[in-house]
């Protein structure tokens, strides 16, 4: 008889509590690349991105809250906010002389179906991601963009190892920053960077170093040797082809 009381008491709050909800089923990496709704000319890029391994190289994981820098083309967006799941954030931050009206649009429809994601928009020379807010953050293309000449736009001329303090306040201790650049020869940075969009990955790397970032990572998945680093990255013989760095940060402490 004690044995049923139990089993009676134990039915009673089973059907109290009601059946068990499963968790929502955050997509692999790999599937997230392969959704049917991702943005058609984004889709074209992955061949020359390798979105799903170079991810996978730089850890991103499920619940991680991550900062995508001038993603305003949601092309990673589309992948890491699904991938990091309802529990984790995928924050776009663009330039606010840079995005237009057109892009903001799109990425509001985006957020739309996509709650956990968000665009973020401050000036290109004083970048404001907040303190200690990312476990991930990814900058794919655009670093050498920080050497560039933009006195034409009434910006002026950038700093970047003053601009990276920024972004390493905005990882958390043991956050990650993954950067791909185009690979340039050694040389004068601004120069090359305003006319062939690329930069040496020594200067890359000395200016991560200096402001307090850990290479943890490099990663040949985008080299190509038949790249020689004199064309700019938009010549059609090289476009979507460039030999590409892959670097992972780490912020130590």
């Amino acid at each position: 008889m004690r044995h049923l009381k139990i089993l009676a008491v134990a039915l009673t709050l089973s059907a109290a509590i009601g059946p068990a909800v499963a968790a929502p089923q955050v997509p692999t990496i790999a599937a997230a690349v392969a959704a049917s709704d991702r943005n058609a000319d984004n889709v074209k890029m992955d061949a020359g991105r390798k979105p799903a391994e170079v991810l996978q190289f730089l850890g991103l994981k499920p619940g991680m809250h991550v900062l995508d820098l001038f993603g305003g083309n949601r092309y990673w967006a589309e992948i890491i906010a699904p991938a990091v799941g309802a529990s984790g954030t995928e924050t776009v931050w663009g330039p606010t002389q840079g995005v237009p009206e057109k892009m903001k649009s799109a990425f509001a429809a985006f957020v739309a179906k996509q709650p956990n994601a968000n665009l973020v928009l401050t000036p290109l020379q004083s970048p404001d991601f907040g303190i200690n807010r990312y476990d991930f953050a990814i900058f794919n293309l655009n670093y050498h963009d920080l050497y560039g000449d933009y006195s034409k736009r009434g910006i002026p001329q950038i700093e970047p190892r003053e601009w990276l303090k920024a972004l390493y306040k905005a990882m958390k201790p043991g956050g990650v920053v993954g950067v791909i650049d185009h690979v340039a020869n050694p040389g004068d940075t601004r120069a090359t960077a305003n006319s062939l969009h690329r930069i040496n990955p020594e200067t890359l790397k000395a200016d991560f170093e200096s402001v307090g970032f850990v290479l943890a990572g490099t990663s040949d998945l985008l080299r190509n040797k038949a790249d020689d680093h004199t064309l700019i990255v938009y010549d059609p013989k090289i476009r979507g082809m460039t030999d590409r760095v892959v670097l992972k940060f780490r912020k130590l402490r």
